[in-house]
């Protein structure tokens, strides 16, 4: 509990002062200075530029795009999108979203480890630092074998933001260097020429002038050093350089002064710009190795840029719901089977099943052929006359799927898991997740009865408060609670094949609980497709007016602005392609609770997080909800490109008409910040409004809104936790808690559960006592048996049993078994037979190698990522029982070079190039060994040549070894 104390007085004198933070790259735009946010995302658009490039070239398609600093995510994915489809129809929103997760995880570092001198680099801490950096490296690898790529994009955040700050707190840029220290993720490799600890370092400051403290000694022999730091003393070894800045007590004693260069006004901020340049070209180096050690595809979906939409069922499996699995089954295969090969073919597929007591297995792929399998072996059967585990099948869906997906719920049953409503409710608010149900009658025509009645089943029909319950879910979510019968199921599904499309956007949606006439505006703008309006509710009378004054009753099938289908509580409309651009009023007139969502296709949309920031300082994600009747910031990123032009970024009460206005401050042309002053009492979603500039016309620019589907809430308490990104398998994980609140006193219910169902022991209750606060712990256990790179998030939950008040924190861990292996596998040359005449294409050669992991965790893959012939490989046993990979390669010689990648199990990563241009090999992860044998290529005097290796075999076995990947 002391680090937390001293984290939140850290964070307070932060907040009080608001001085210039100095214990890192400045995370904000802010004096020319380069940012954490630009490094990370410069770096990860450079990378994934260079990976679709070489895709196309691959593929023999054109890469035009220059790779550079000025590249914009915007147009990576135009880039990144083949020709067989339409960039503006897909959705960019997933590749924003990930560069964002990845920054923001970046940047909790300055808060969640502000004092640690191994996450900063500081004190000469480069062993401990590295172990951070190469464990994170390690937890990526993992997580993305495991498909977890959020906690994948977590992982990767952290260990950047150590990795980045390795190059602005040491001395490695004094040093003349050009390139990234590249053993900071090679583990195997030792850490030479450290300044000893007791090996003076620097030299007091000549005030105004910071730039030439470092001894002559240590920069002539080339001796690593990074500067010490503490808020709290001054002390620190004799003649050690100091990190510096406003916060850095120990740059006030001898020798005085710093040399971080976090901006342009730190003691070395002449070398800014150096430093963060050789941190973007080091994340790159990293983002290198770990697509090495994933493949493109994999590595692509990391970076948000391979998910379109997904489709996700929770399916109840009890004998009545034989005919909406079946519908299940019909919509699902229909989707996959006409968008296969297409731009709208979604991009993973999710199934979880569940009936009493059970719930479960998720499943989730990419493959549409699985997912059709595993849908097509559910069967109903039991269960019809208890409540079923509905919830718990909702909540390992939310868990399982990706930020904003929509999630079908098939149910005829009231819910037997009532308590997880709070929990669910939490996992929608923290995914953005939409949640749609649809309620069937189980018995609603004669068939069906005679059937059930046949197998032993009874009617079962869910109460009024159950339908509430789903009801509340979808709203929360922006969802809607569909109730059909059997017989219309195949009617009301239609609004699966809307959702399951790319680039969906919403752009109103409000809930009216009790019913009330009203009217209600909404702007339609030149980048919208396939508008779609839903009102669910207990046969509302509605009328659609268009911008010319054109109106259609909700009563009319087919009519002037579109065609209405009427299934169960629900009345959808598709609106006409034509005349639709400008502001729509819609007219609903109700006595009960009534429903209504519009939604289209666009490149524009937004994606929104509640972050902490200190004013000069860094901002990071909330996992919780914003204190009610305090300020609060949100973060903001909009697509589209520079054709928006945001005016308006309001809280918009979910039930109700009120709004608060946020202030709007740019941080490039899309991503903003924005100052609410006070969290309102009632839940409410985002709204966005602006404006679409059409660079190709001279037509004035259109008006736009957008709005967040999920609701959001404030709470008069708030929950803090230090979290770890890892935990081991099998070893209790001991978490602290803390809860704070406006009010003295008062016992608040803790509830705490994890989508894995792990081992949890926390506390029932806790008081805060006289001064409004409360500490707990939580224990988590995974199972010794947890495969490395499976997440779990931990949802911590606190009450307020007087007024229902909630909030909570939610923790993603990723499980890693404790890594030993850091050696990378090991190529031997074993022939090349190349006899290619002046015109290649008459002739092939043939490479030969076997590749070993000595005794490390052993091989698990080996790919091409240069060269267009065939490779084939075997596994053999050496005579003193190593395993040995033999890859046998093939190819014209035409195409006169190759790289193999070799990945062992714990994502170790070798390359091995070849090339018959010239007579050389080269083996390496990055720093690279080059192998030419002497005497070992001749060139016949007819103008062909040939190579042969043969002869040297032992000798390149000697040499020739992959360093760490």
């Amino acid at each position: 509990m002391v680090s937390l104390v001293v984290v939140a007085v850290f964070l307070l004198c932060g907040t009080l002062f608001q001085p210039p933070q100095t214990a890192a790259f400045k995370p904000l735009f802010q004096d020319g200075s380069i940012t954490h946010r630009e490094i990370t995302q410069m770096a990860i658009l450079r990378k994934t530029a260079e990976v679709c490039r070489d895709i196309a070239t691959a593929q023999g398609r054109d890469f035009t795009l220059p790779i550079n600093n000025r590249l914009t995510t915007s147009a990576v994915h135009k880039a990144c999108t083949t020709s067989s489809t339409s960039s503006s129809a897909l959705a960019t929103l997933s590749f924003y979203s990930a560069i964002t997760e990845t920054y923001l995880s970046n940047a909790a570092v300055d808060q969640v480890f502000a004092l640690s001198e191994a996450h900063h680099i500081d004190n000469e801490a480069f062993s401990e630092g590295r172990d951070l950096i190469t464990r994170g490296v390690a937890a990526v690898k993992a997580s993305v074998q495991q498909k977890s790529y959020i906690s994948a994009r977590i992982s990767l955040g952290a260990l950047c933001h150590t990795l980045q700050d390795f190059y602005s707190h040491s001395n490695w840029v004094e040093l003349g260097s050009t390139a990234p220290f590249s053993t900071l993720i090679k583990p195997d490799l030792p850490l030479n020429n450290i300044a000893g600890p007791s090996t003076p370092t620097c030299k007091s400051c000549t005030w105004p002038n910071c730039g030439d403290n470092i001894l002559p000694e240590i920069l002539l022999q080339k001796k690593l050093t990074s500067g010490y730091f503490s808020i709290f003393s001054s002390t620190k070894p004799a003649g050690k350089c100091s990190h510096g800045g406003f916060f850095d007590r120990t740059s006030s004693r001898e020798p005085t002064g710093g040399i971080n260069k976090d901006d342009i006004s730190s003691d070395h901020g002449f070398l800014h710009k150096r430093a963060a340049e050789m941190a973007i070209n080091a994340t790159m180096e990293v983002l290198q190795d770990i697509r090495l050690a994933t493949g493109d595809q994999a590595f692509l979906r990391l970076m948000g840029l391979r998910q379109t939409s997904v489709l996700a069922f929770v399916i109840d499996t009890t004998g009545s719901m034989s005919d909406d699995i079946e519908e299940a089954k019909r919509v699902s295969f229909s989707i996959i089977d006409s968008r296969r090969g297409t731009s709208e073919e979604p991009s993973e597929y999710i199934l979880v099943p569940f009936n009493d007591p059970d719930f479960g297995p998720l499943t989730r792929t990419e493959d549409a052929d699985l997912f059709k399998r595993s849908i097509n072996s559910l069967s109903a059967s039991g269960g019809g006359d208890l409540p079923e585990m509905c919830l718990s099948g909702l909540l390992l869906a939310l868990a399982g799927a990706p930020q904003s997906s929509d999630i079908f719920v098939f149910t005829d049953a009231a819910a037997k898991d009532l308590e997880l409503k709070s929990t669910v409710q939490v996992m929608i608010e923290r995914t953005k997740s939409t949640v749609t149900f649809l309620l069937t009658s189980p018995f609603s025509f004669r068939r069906r009865r005679d059937v059930s009645q046949s197998q032993g089943f009874t009617s079962r029909s869910i109460p009024l408060s159950d339908i509430q319950l789903y009801r509340d879910l979808a709203h929360v979510s922006g969802g809607q609670a569909i109730e059909v019968t059997k017989a219309t199921l195949s009617l009301a599904t239609a609004v699966i094949t809307d959702a399951s499309t790319s680039a969906l956007v919403t752009l109103f949606q409000v809930v009216r609980n009790p019913g009330i006439a009203e009217n209600f505006t909404f702007v339609l703008d030149p980048s919208l497709s396939n508008v779609t309006v839903y009102v669910t509710g207990d046969s509302p009378v509605f009328t659609l007016y268009s911008p010319t004054g054109v109106s259609q009753s909700g009563s009319v099938a087919d009519g002037p602005l579109g065609s209405i289908l009427t299934v169960g509580n629900l009345k959808r409309v598709k609106l006409n392609s034509t005349g639709q651009t400008g502001e729509w009023k819609i007219s609903i007139d109700s006595t009960s609770s009534y429903s209504l969502k519009v939604t289209g296709q666009s490149s524009v949309n937004f994606l929104f997080n509640f972050v902490e920031r200190l004013e000069g300082g860094d901002f990071t994600p909330k996992a919780n909800r914003p204190f009610t009747g305090r300020n609060a910031t949100l973060f903001v990123s909009v697509t589209g490109g520079d054709s928006v032009t945001v005016t308006d970024v309001l809280l918009v009460e979910a039930s109700g008409s009120n709004v608060v206005n946020g202030t709007i401050k740019a941080l490039g042309a899309t991503d903003f910040l924005v100052n609410i002053d006070r969290i309102p009492e009632w839940p409410f979603v985002v709204q966005l409004k602006g404006l679409l500039n059409d660079s190709t016309t001279r037509s004035l620019p259109s008006r736009f809104q957008r709005q967040s589907p999920t609701q959001q809430q404030g709470s008069r308490f708030t929950i803090t936790a230090q979290p770890n990104s890892t935990i081991e398998p099998g070893t209790p994980f001991v978490l602290n808690f803390t809860l704070v609140t406006n009010a003295t006193g008062g016992s608040y219910t803790i509830r705490a559960r994890t989508d894995r169902s792990f081992s949890v022991s926390f506390p029932s209750s806790l008081n805060a006592g006289t001064e409004g606060s409360a500490q707990g712990t939580i224990t988590l256990t995974a199972p010794s048996n947890t495969e490395s790179g499976t997440d779990v998030t931990l949802t911590i939950e606190a009450e307020d049993p007087e007024s229902s008040d909630s909030n909570y924190v939610a923790l993603r861990f990723t499980v890693m078994t404790k890594v030993t292996d850091f050696s990378s596998p090991v190529c031997q040359i074993v022939s090349i037979k190349a006899d290619c005449p002046v015109e290649c294409s008459r002739a092939s050669w043939e490479l030969s190698t076997n590749l070993t992991d000595g005794n490390g965790t052993g091989i698990a893959g080996v790919s091409l990522s240069r060269g267009n012939g065939s490779l084939s490989l075997s596994n053999v046993m050496s005579a003193d029982g190593t395993n040995v990979t033999v890859a046998f390669y093939n190819a014209s010689c035409c195409s006169q070079e190759v790289e193999l990648v070799a990945v062992d199990r714990v994502g170790n990563v070798g390359t091995c190039f070849t090339s018959i241009k010239s007579p050389s090999t080269t083996v390496s992860p990055s720093g690279s060994t080059t192998v030419s044998p002497s005497g070992s290529t001749t060139v016949s005097l007819n103008g062909s040549y040939s190579v042969s290796f043969s002869m040297c075999v032992a000798l390149v076995g000697l040499l020739v070894s992959f360093l760490y990947g």
